[in-house]
Parts: structure tokens; C-alpha cells; sequence
């Protein structure tokens, strides 16, 4: 069983593994997560904004994000989303994104992310964001148009 749970005040002990695996993997933004959270630069707290964990029989499986869009008004971005290696292909990470989605829902218009790889890129396509590279994103979900048509897994 997946449980989604919403994450505030403080990051999950845990934490420090999945920093562990996805540094591992060579991605460093579960760390700039970890670092940028201790220095209070960013703890999901402004209007519209979320960080979300993902846990499987009680164990961290995975951990998404949601910030203001700093290049858009009116957009949120997803930020810090990993799943690790183990726990791919369970749906774990198309919950946890599809729950950061219907949060922004009634917050803003159109969400972005920054795929930073292949993979990364066919899953938020799956989830019917479109790809369009530009100010730091690569793909853009328009919430009230008609893209945000997901894919069945």
C-alpha cells in the first residue's frame, strides 16, 4: 500500500537515505533538498507550494515538491522529485505526481518541471505535460486546458 503523506516542519529521518541512493545515481537534488531545507531557503511554505512523501510499509519510497514558478506568474513547478531505483514501476511516483497536480489544481493554471533525463522526460509526458524548453523547465502541464490527459501506466 502507497501512503502519500504530506511533509511539514521537518524532513523524515529517512530522508538521508533516499539523499544517499539518489546521489548513487548521480542526481544531487535530493541533497540541494536536504541543504536548502536546513538553511531555510526553501521549505515548501509560500502560497500554493507542497513537499510530499511517498511511503511504502512505513518506509520512505519517495519525495516530490511543489514551488512558485519564479519564471511565470501564476505557475507552480515541481521541484525535488525522486523515487528510488528500488521502488520504480509501482506506480509510487505517477501517485505522488498526479497528488501534487490535483493540489495545484485550484492554485494555479499551469505547472512545470525540469526532466532531467530521458526517463524523467517520457514520465511527465505520460502524466500529459507537453514539452516546452524554456526558462529553465522543460515540460508545462496547462491545468485548465486540454493537455492534462494522463496516460494509463
Amino acid at each position: 500500500m502507497i501512503d502519500v503523506r504530506i511533509i511539514r516542519d521537518r524532513l523524515p529521518r529517512e530522508i538521508a537515505d533516499l539523499e544517499s541512493a539518489a546521489r548513487q545515481e548521480g542526481y544531487r537534488h535530493i541533497t540541494r533538498l536536504v541543504d536548502e531545507w536546513a538553511a531555510g531557503d526553501t521549505r515548501f511554505e509560500r502560497d500554493g507550494e507542497r513537499l510530499l512523501g511517498a511511503y511504502v510499509d512505513q518506509a520512505l519510497a519517495g519525495i516530490g515538491g511543489m514551488t512558485v514558478e519564479a519564471a511565470m506568474s501564476g505557475a507552480l513547478r515541481m521541484r525535488r522529485f525522486y523515487i528510488s531505483a528500488a521502488m520504480r514501476r509501482r506506480g509510487i511516483g505517477r501517485m505522488l505526481a498526479l497528488a501534487l497536480v490535483d493540489h495545484a489544481r485550484s492554485r494555479c493554471s499551469i505547472v512545470t518541471v525540469h526532466a532531467g533525463n530521458d526517463g524523467a522526460a517520457k514520465f511527465w509526458v505520460s502524466l500529459g505535460f507537453q514539452a516546452n524548453g524554456r526558462d529553465g523547465y522543460t515540460h508545462r502541464l496547462d491545468l485548465h486546458g486540454s493537455s492534462f490527459t494522463p496516460q494509463s501506466p
